[in-house]
Order: C-alpha cells, then structure tokens, then sequence
C-alpha cells in the first residue's frame, strides 16, 4: 500500500489544504504524488489536472512511497485529516487516473516577476466576466478562457498568459490575499509556462499538442 512520510506536521498540513482546495474545485480530483531529491533527504510533489485545463502542483517536505504514485484526492484528505501522526495511508494507488503529461525538471528559463495584487484583480475581473458568460454546462465558454490577458518578457523569451491559468491559481488560493510586496513568478521552456505563488504553481503547456494522423 503507498504511504506518505513527512517531515513535520506543517508539511502535512500544507499538504492538506492543497489537497482540499483541489477537490473543492473538482470532487473527482485525482492527486499525483512523486519523490524528488533535495540535498540529504527528499520532497514530495504533488500535481493535480484541474477543470481550466492546467495543472497545478504544491512541494512539501516528506516522502512517499511508492515513489511515483496517483490517488484519490478525497482519500487522500481523508488520510491526511484523519491520520495525525507522521505517516499517512493516501489511499490505494490509482495510477490510471492520471492522462496529463508533467512537464520536465529542468531548462526553465525565469521570464518575469508580476505583483501579486495585479494578478489577482485580472483574475477577479476574469471571473465575473465568467460569471455573465456561462455556457450550458455552468461553465465559462472556451473562448473566454482561452484569452490571454497578460504578456510577459524577458530571457529572450515572450510568454502569453491566458486566463485559465488566472482561474487556476485564484480557485487553489495560490495568492493569499495579494499583500503589495507578494510576487508571481513566471518562467517557461519552449513547451511549458509556470507561475509560482505563495502557496503553489500553475503549470500549463505554451502550444496546444498537434493531433496524430493516421
């Protein structure tokens, strides 16, 4: 059965509120869990596919075991809300949950550092827009998540930043609540976007992948 094994009860913690924001945003949330080495010991990612089409991901201090697993986000926060030692039971593996590729490790090139608060007012904005446009489904058109709403440069790189990736780190709570000196990083690669918050990461690819043709 995988288990988790965290450093301490603030990193479960973090973890936990991860987790729960993730499943509020979707109930059928399904939670990646890898290791990663840090130094002397070792990190815990987790990643999950959110319903604005990005991913989003949060590192905590731990190990898990197996090493590259996927589980259900609600046994996973029932794990972590029940369980308040040390070690956590996540549920058991669900690995064909996970369908979306992870970006790479390494060749992120930092293009732009944006004020937390502009960030999050362009997404507060977004979704009221989103709220007056709904489609049948309750859900905001394509089109308008599609937009992009801010351009950043630097490293000899452009990047567009559409506004799913906006949803994404306000529906996580990634921002906090945009104190004036809080920032959003942004970095890419050729394939991938990143923005790093306070409390987490949207993560996105740059260009839609080209079907297969047979």
């Amino acid at each position: 059965m995988p288990e988790l094994v965290f450093a301490d009860r603030a990193e479960r913690d973090d973890l936990g509120a991860f987790v729960a924001r993730a499943v509020r945003l979707d109930a059928l949330a399904a939670v990646r869990l890898r290791n990663r080495e840090a130094g002397e010991g070792y990190l815990v990612e987790a990643w999950v596919a959110t319903p604005f089409d990005a991913l989003v991901t949060r590192t905590v201090a731990g190990r898990v075991s197996p090493p590259d697993v996927t589980v259900s986000g609600n046994e996973l926060l029932a794990g972590l809300t029940v369980m308040r030692g040390d070690r956590v039971d996540p549920g058991p593996a669900r690995d064909i949950l996970w369908r979306s590729a992870l970006p790479p490790l390494s060749g992120w090139q930092p293009v732009d550092t944006l004020p937390a608060p502009v960030v999050s007012d362009l997404a507060d904005r977004g979704i009221a827009v989103a709220r007056e446009n709904t489609g049948p489904q309750g859900t905001p058109p394509a089109s308008l998540l599609d937009q992009e709403v801010l351009t950043v440069s630097g490293g000899g790189l452009a990047v567009k930043v559409p506004l799913r990736c906006l949803f994404a780190l306000s529906g996580m709570g990634f921002v906090g609540q945009g104190e004036a000196d809080e920032v959003v990083r942004v970095s890419a690669t050729d394939a991938w976007l990143r923005m790093d918050a306070r409390y987490g990461a949207v993560v996105r690819r740059r260009h839609a992948l080209l079907p297969l043709l047979t």
